[in-house]
């Protein structure tokens, strides 16, 4: 009998070597691929994150909270935005979508645009972005300076074919489509059309064109691709609740894709469900009322009065009349109204006060921290994200003469200009 026990233990011994031999080569490879992406992450990219969380001593002092703002305008493109590039493009050459040498589309009012054109060519990649022309005129030539191709179009509601973001989309299929012919791969049929992101190529040739050189394209969909979120959820979030040993009470940010104020309210309420989260909101958009009454509505659009461009405002890429995926992840407690004149004067006194030259929306968080401050009281921790400096906002937000004409010329000299919430 002792040969049958010693043959069921040899057969157990190799049973077990061989599930250790494919589970280790499981680890290696899901091993090789972390490495893979490490490897990647050198040089610039490297740079991005982790980021400073600065008290911001005049609001602090005059709340009697501690309010921190996460001073995203130090990583190397100037913003925020950095991180949601970087994640878009690695996921994308993960898997597969995008290609070394591809060029990659986005519609953005500026500064996810400055973040992609900054970072595509770290992974040898182009830039193709499609800018509304009335967003201040740095941002272009920041990006032409960069070497991304700008195309400027007029402002139109997102339902419309010639918005930004639907021509961005369209580009990023011409882009595939000049590929698969010059490789000669495919024939498109008018009654067979490619897709690139799960939209279709329009039957209507654009005169947009790309070189046939280009390996494809991939539109970036910063509004509805959850890396965006993703790039908050495992990067800005855990840096704040480690910055701040877990102990902060509330955190709040305005929004345009959704992608930072969710991935961040996700991340901290995962850690403490006590933690308060909260949307500020700018002139023109609906999340205010989503979040508080639960239905995507605005005051300008009664009555007719509807604006001609729904983001009318001078706080740039922050403010929307749709619910974006991203935005659909975020886990909020309540919401705060802003005001243009209240964001200009922020900024000011900010400049005045600490010698932080911010950027609109940078300004509008605050004026949400003070906000929330004063709706929770003294002695409590408050965090925000300072989203980019003032340099790209030269030509309006920070342009007396500009300011003067659309009736928003500052001020106050301290911060009685903050309406009662």
């Amino acid at each position: 009998m002792a040969p049958v026990r010693t043959a069921g233990a040899i057969a157990t011994l190799l049973s077990v070597a061989i599930v250790s031999y494919f589970l280790c080569k499981t680890t290696q490879q899901k091993s090789s691929g972390k490495k893979k992406l490490q490897r990647r992450r050198t040089g610039l990219v490297a740079a991005i994150g982790s980021t400073p969380l600065i008290r911001i001593n005049s609001l602090s002092d005059a709340t009697g909270c501690e309010i921190l703002g996460k001073a995203e305008f130090l990583n190397p493109g100037g913003s925020v935005k950095d991180r949601v590039a970087v994640k878009i493009i690695e996921e994308a050459l993960e898997s597969g979508a995008l290609a070394e040498g591809g060029v990659v589309t986005e519609g953005s009012a500026g500064s996810t645009a400055i973040s992609l054109a900054t970072v595509a060519p770290a992974y040898g990649c182009r830039c193709h972005v499609v800018i509304p022309d009335d967003a201040a005129l740095e941002k272009a030539q920041i990006l032409e300076a960069l070497g991304a191709t700008v195309e400027r179009v007029r402002p139109v509601s997102i339902t419309h074919r010639d918005h930004f973001v639907n021509i961005a989309r369209r580009r990023a299929l011409e882009a595939s489509e000049i590929t698969s012919t010059t490789r000669k791969e495919s024939q498109i049929d008018a009654n067979d059309s490619s897709q690139i992101n799960g939209h279709s190529i329009s039957e209507e040739k654009q005169n947009m064109q790309f070189s046939s050189e280009c390996k494809g394209g991939f539109f970036a969909d910063q509004f509805e691709n959850l890396a965006n979120f993703r790039s908050h959820y495992e990067g800005t979030g855990p840096e704040i609740w480690e910055q701040t040993g877990g102990k902060l009470d509330a955190f709040i940010a305005a929004a345009g894709t959704g992608g930072t104020v969710a991935g961040v309210s996700q991340y901290l309420k995962d850690k403490n469900s006590n933690i308060k989260c909260f949307l500020i909101d700018p002139p023109g958009s609906g999340l205010y009322n989503k979040v508080t009454r639960g239905v995507m509505y605005t005051r300008e659009e009664a009555e007719g009065r509807r604006l001609k461009n729904p983001f009318d405002t001078i706080t740039e890429g922050i403010g929307i009349n749709r619910l974006t995926e991203n935005f659909k992840m975020a886990k909020l407690d309540g919401a705060f109204r802003g005001t243009d004149m209240e964001a200009v004067e922020m900024s000011r006194y900010l400049l005045k006060n600490d010698g932080l030259f911010i950027g609109s929306s940078s300004a509008m968080n605050c004026v949400g921290a003070v906000r929330v401050a004063k709706a929770l009281g003294p002695g409590h921790t408050i965090v925000t994200i300072l989203c980019d400096s003032g340099m790209r906002h030269l030509s309006k937000f920070h342009n007396d003469k500009y300011l003067s004409e659309h009736g928003l010329t500052p001020s106050a000299t301290g911060l009685e200009f903050l309406r009662p919430s």
